[in-house]
This record gives C-alpha cells, structure tokens and sequence, in this order.
C-alpha cells in the first residue's frame, strides 16, 4: 500500500494521528498533517486504512499497489 495526502484539503483534525501514529503526524505551525511513512509495512495496513476513513477533509488517499 502507498499513502498520499493532500496538505490543500487537511483540516488539521488529527483524527489520522490518533489512529496512526506511526504514520502519521501534524505540523507545528498549522496543525496539517505530516505523512510519515508513505509505504507503511503491513501491520499498519488496517490503522492506515481506519485513519483514512476518519478523515473529515479525506485529505487521505490510499493506493494498494
């Protein structure tokens, strides 16, 4: 699976980092979200996956490759 995120669409929720920490965090300054790991391995596939349904702005957008 390959993440990408859309910085123009984030709200700054923090919905994804509470799902998926190790993928995902938010920036200092506006609070958008921060792609940690692109390529997550796959014991991270479903927290990926549940981050991205929570996502109020789906500024997430997963590809299985």
């Amino acid at each position: 699976m390959r993440i990408e995120v859309h910085w123009d669409r984030c709200i700054g929720a923090g919905q994804c980092v509470m799902a998926a920490a190790e993928v995902f965090d938010q920036d200092d300054d506006e609070g958008y979200v921060l792609l940690l790991d692109a390529t997550p391995q796959e014991s991270l596939t479903e927290a990926s996956r549940h981050a991205a349904r929570l996502c109020p702005a789906s500024a997430i957008q997963l590809h299985d490759e």
